[in-house]
């Protein structure tokens, strides 16, 4: 396995993006010891890439870019207005000079219907993303699609999801970016969506089945590493988890639960366990 081991902005900070605080993310993730960070881009676009470019390349950081689309831009309602701003999502990311978008890529998170996706919906979604995919692949950018749970998005909740909507487009810079939060939630085990996304999936984010301490939760880690060593992962583990102890955090992202443990042992406790499992499946 080739691996790379991040953090999440959200590991430090709320999901609202400010100059201060992606900074000071970006120090404690390079502190810390991680090699990678991920920066979810904030859907207004007021970001200076220059300036964020700076602050990796002194921290000596790595960096990917992620995008979780909005209500107002859930592409089945809005497909030109969820281009537009995917397709700045992507500048943005080649202004970082790295090569990997993820995230919520699939439809607006917290938009419903009442129904299932219809295959009208599918067909808009399609069109969309293999433009998407075609302006990516002229800036060098591979796209990393991320299913979610079914109570933040009725389009993509599974592996399987994914994969069709990939398949469908054809194009060699789509993949599958998966999350063991929703993972948990939405798959019958671990093992089987990593083995049927093989060599799409080039995401992973890391996160305990209570968004806490990794191995103090439900996830089985053992069934997912053992996915990712038969598939000889190469790819980003990014860790996802949250603490209470960030200002603004519980409101942000429903986390009503006072975490045991702040950000930095949360981060800190979650990386070394990350290393160990690479460890115990790379040997």
């Amino acid at each position: 396995m080739k691996i790379k081991i991040g953090a999440s902005l959200l590991s430090w900070t709320t999901p609202n993006w400010t100059p201060e605080s992606g900074h000071y993310a970006i120090k404690e993730t390079a502190k810390n010891g991680f090699d990678l960070i991920e920066i979810l881009l904030p859907s207004n676009m007021e970001f200076d890439a220059a300036t964020v470019k700076k602050q990796l390349q002194e921290n000596n950081l790595d960096v990917v870019c992620s995008l979780n689309l909005p209500k107002e831009v859930h592409i089945p309602f809005y497909p030109k207005e969820a281009l537009t701003l995917i397709s700045k999502a992507l500048d943005k990311t080649a202004q970082l000079e790295t090569t990997f978008l993820g995230g919520v890529l699939h439809s607006g998170i917290g938009v419903f219907t009442g129904n299932p996706v219809t295959h009208q919906e599918k067909e808009i979604i399609i069109n969309v993303l293999g433009e998407a995919a075609l302006y990516a692949a002229k800036l060098g950018i591979t796209i990393g699609i991320e299913p979610i749970n079914r109570y933040e998005s009725y389009v993509c909740n599974t592996a399987s999801n994914v994969l069709e909507i990939i398949n469908r487009i054809n194009a060699d810079n789509l993949a599958v970016h998966l999350d063991t939060f929703h993972m948990n939630v939405e798959e019958n085990n671990f093992y089987d969506p990593i083995i049927e996304a093989g060599k799409k999936l080039k995401h992973l984010h890391i996160t305990e089945s209570n968004r806490g301490m990794l191995g103090e939760g439900t996830v089985n880690w053992d069934e997912l590493f053992k996915g990712l060593k038969a598939i000889n992962f190469e790819g980003n583990l990014v860790l996802e988890n949250f603490s209470s102890s960030i200002p603004g955090m519980q409101q942000a992202v429903s986390l009503w639960q006072t975490s045991p443990h702040n950000a930095e042992e949360l981060a800190v406790g979650s990386l070394n366990f990350i290393k160990q499992k690479v460890f115990e499946y790379q040997t």
